[in-house]
């Protein structure tokens, strides 16, 4: 029996006139995808290629560790990251895991938008067989909204603590910005940001 988990988040972060630092810190490929996740989980296999291993996750009586690989893509004013491929510990042999990840942060004139949809399809496993395909679609779904919940938060903490870093080392940027950004940090943080959450 195949079980399908889906979860999507939607963020809205305010940065008041830092509009072109932030599109030059979007180029940053290496700051932000490790200001996004945690470094310690992250290994960078080449250029916008990076092998991510999640947090160990309980799933009733198992403990599963997904191993992600992930693409990134800096743009004009934004950053996509994408899975290209992922392996499931804990489970034993899984032929048809299969992880789903497409993410995105653009900048806006009132600061950084993102979207982010993580997906998963596997089949039951045999310890898990007696329990309803719907309450293991709920958990994992749960699961999957608690991981993209770190990340939003993570977004409006330590993303933005690292591009205000990075905007001192660039005094080439707009130093108006820079002259107000301390005004910013006491302001930014998870109350700073709206999000919008479903999961099917």
């Amino acid at each position: 029996m195949t079980l399908a988990f889906r979860a999507s988040q939607h963020l809205d972060l305010p940065v008041a006139n830092q509009t072109q630092p932030l599109r030059s810190y979007l180029q940053q490929e290496d700051r932000v995808i490790k200001a996004l996740l945690d470094a310690r989980q992250l290994d960078r296999i080449g250029p916008g290629r990076y092998r991510y291993t999640v947090t160990t996750l309980q799933v009733f009586q198992l403990q599963v560790c997904p191993v992600v690989s992930l693409k990134i893509e800096p743009g004009d004013g934004t950053i996509s990251i994408q899975a290209t491929e992922a392996t499931l510990e804990g489970l034993g042999l899984v032929d048809d895991f299969q992880l789903s990840l497409e993410a995105q942060l653009q900048v806006t004139d009132h600061g950084l938008q993102g979207e982010a949809k993580l997906g998963v399809n596997v089949s039951q496993p045999p310890l898990l067989k007696l329990i309803p395909k719907r309450v293991l679609e709920s958990t994992g779904e749960s699961i999957l909204n608690g991981i993209l919940m770190t990340i939003k938060g993570r977004v409006g903490r330590q993303l933005v603590r690292d591009f205000q870093d990075w905007a001192l080392q660039s005094p080439a940027e707009d130093t108006t910005g820079s002259d107000r950004r301390s005004d910013h940090g006491e302001h930014l943080g998870e109350e700073g940001v709206t999000m919008h959450r479903s999961g099917t």
